[in-house]
């Protein structure tokens, strides 16, 4: 019951915008109500007559009325108390007609009747709303359009019915003054209340009838075989059952994030701001320049302070994931409730130790999407872009979220995923292959932290005693060689590229081929000065490789040959910022 209580607390702590909407959120609704969408909106005027009608705004959800049984109805007709679908609003059916009906002049002869209310039932009443909408051009043939009001001639109060923040709290008082369900304790609350067996669905829009809590197992596998009775699996009362499912549905849609069917969510239930779970935190500062890791770290901790002066003591934050195994379950499959400066300096930690140079100008971190993308998608299209079946992603990412909020040990799999794409780049656009390198150094960063307590150095140690280091800084030698005798608008692979796979199983054998390969086509093109500097480093990389053993001279490379073969590639390029070729818009 934890998330259901903390999403009970959010509503509590954000009433002030309940029943409110905000441009581009979906809207906050009240105890009675749901959020939804409508297709055709009505305009009578305050005496009940048919102004005009038209189709409603697609991307606008509206909030709307319900009864406890209208909220989860399916096959069984039960009626909305104020808008409904079209085939309850027209006389098409006399049983579903004669439920709305009921349901309206209910409300509107009690103590809590609006005058909004008063006027669509004089307009339905006058059962004419098949006729009118035929005769403006709409179609009555859909039973299950969405139907709306507006009502005109009302003076100040004019308006549509589903921003009236006095018809939703008329609603609310009325329908709270008529329930008088079985009263238990609401394990919510834990006070004595009436409790509702129907609660609301679709917390999570991508599963619209999914729920969190459901009992309409009563026959044969009686309540999953753990109970006689739903009362001993769960008691929630209606107040507090509507209070955390409608905040549930908010936090979700405004603050949640979808990846691969799965919904991921962090909030604080004050409503304080917080970092992003699945992008780096200085993501919105990318443009600043951050060449090393002091100043990298200064801002990272600059940035989060500004999150924590926000916070008090004791606020929390909540975590959590959704995901829908059935089209009528909605699961929990990750939650997690932190101090808000324990959140917080996890972040941090994530950030510090999972980041590399992505340029000679800026140190980042990647963002979880980019890291699955790129481990386990396949490059398409032009301009290239990176797809992840979303099974796949769904799962890693959740893998992911746990390493940056429960400090788990970076995934031995994923990092291996990265080093094999790594491993052949020739698939990949440009801007891509940048992007990979960068990532896979992060990982390999972030892996020898998390599990052997040792990490790269962010700049070039050209006296690193690591043979794979070594061999790969050769690489980028190479390689360099040869793009310095291209021009300017030749983009064909170097026999460094070319040859990447070869070289990483057997790199004496793949670098003879190719230092024969540039001594007799390429180094004639350099100029001497070139040749001269090319030819001391190739000579300074052999001769840390040459205090290795004989035997392990030539065995197949780990993965640290990445951080030396890029790491050695961005120092050509801090030496000569003119000759720069970075894509400094780089997308996490």
């Amino acid at each position: 019951m934890g998330l259901l209580q903390k999403a009970l607390e959010t509503y509590d702590a954000m009433e002030r915008l309940v029943g409110r909407y905000e441009e581009g959120k979906e809207p906050f609704a009240p105890i009675g109500h749901i959020v939804t969408r409508a297709q055709i909106e009505i305009t009578i005027d305050a005496s009940g007559n048919f102004v005009e009608a038209k189709a409603a705004d697609k991307e606008t959800k509206i909030i709307i009325p319900v009864t406890e049984e209208s909220s989860g109805r399916t096959s069984s007709p039960q009626a909305h108390p104020l808008c409904d679908q079209l085939g309850y609003v027209i006389k098409s059916d006399d049983s579903k007609f004669l439920l709305y009906l009921g349901q309206l002049e209910s409300w509107a002869q009690s103590e809590y009747c609006h005058p909004k209310v008063e006027a669509v039932l004089r307009y339905v009443k006058t059962g004419t709303l098949k006729e009118d909408l035929e005769k403006v051009g709409f179609s009555v043939n859909d039973e299950k359009a969405m139907i709306c009001w507006r009502v005109v001639g009302l003076g100040e109060d004019s308006g549509p019915v589903w921003s009236d923040i006095s018809l939703m709290k008329s609603y609310t008082d009325y329908y709270l003054s008529r329930k008088n369900g079985e009263e238990t304790i609401c394990m919510l609350t834990g006070t004595i209340t009436s409790v509702t067996w129907q609660h609301l669905k679709g917390a999570f829009s991508l599963n619209g009838n999914a729920k969190i809590i459901s009992a309409n197992d009563s026959v044969n596998f009686t309540y999953r075989g753990r109970f006689s009775e739903r009362e001993e699996a769960a008691s929630v009362g209606y107040v507090a059952s509507q209070k955390a499912h409608n905040a549930l549905k908010w936090i979700i849609s405004t603050q949640g994030t979808i990846h691969g069917g799965r919904a991921f969510v962090c909030w604080n239930p004050q409503g304080m701001p917080l970092p992003k779970l699945q992008v780096p935190a200085l993501f919105e500062d990318d443009k600043e320049e951050l060449p090393d890791y002091k100043r990298y770290r200064a801002a990272l901790r600059n940035k989060l302070n500004g999150y924590e002066a926000q916070l008090d003591a004791n606020d929390q934050v909540i975590v959590a994931a959704f995901d829908a195994a059935t089209t009528g379950r909605l699961a929990i499959t990750y939650y997690n409730e932190l101090r808000g400066s324990d959140f917080l300096e996890r972040i941090a930690y994530w950030d510090e130790t999972f980041c590399w140079p992505y340029s000679s100008k800026r140190i980042s971190s990647p963002s979880l999407h980019a890291v699955i993308s790129f481990a386990f998608g396949i490059p398409r299209g032009t301009p290239q872009r990176i797809e992840v079946d979303e099974a796949i992603e769904a799962g890693h990412m959740q893998r992911l979220l746990s390493c940056r909020i429960d400090q788990a040990a970076f995934p031995l799999d994923i990092m291996r995923a990265l080093i094999t794409r790594a491993g052949n780049v020739q698939i990949y656009e440009e801007k891509n292959r940048r992007r990979l390198m960068h990532i896979a150094c992060a990982a390999i960063q972030k892996y020898y932290i998390d599990h052997h307590k040792e990490a790269f150095d962010l700049a070039l140690e050209p006296e690193r005693k690591d043979r794979s280091y070594q061999w790969g800084r050769l690489l980028a030698v190479m390689e360099k060689i040869e793009r310095d005798t291209y021009d300017a608008a030749e983009n064909r692979e170097t026999n460094a590229i070319r040859m990447q796979s070869v070289f990483i199983r057997r790199p004496g054998y793949a670098a003879k081929i190719i230092m024969d390969q540039l001594k007799t086509a390429y180094y004639p093109k350099l100029k001497t000065g070139q040749r001269i500097y090319y030819d001391r480093l190739i000579g300074e990389i052999m001769d840390m490789l040459s205090q290795f053993n004989q035997d392990e001279y030539g065995k197949p490379l780990t993965e640290s040959y990445l951080p030396g073969y890029y790491l050695q590639k961005n120092a050509f390029y801090t030496k000569k910022d003119n000759n720069e070729t970075e894509d400094e818009n780089y997308e996490v």
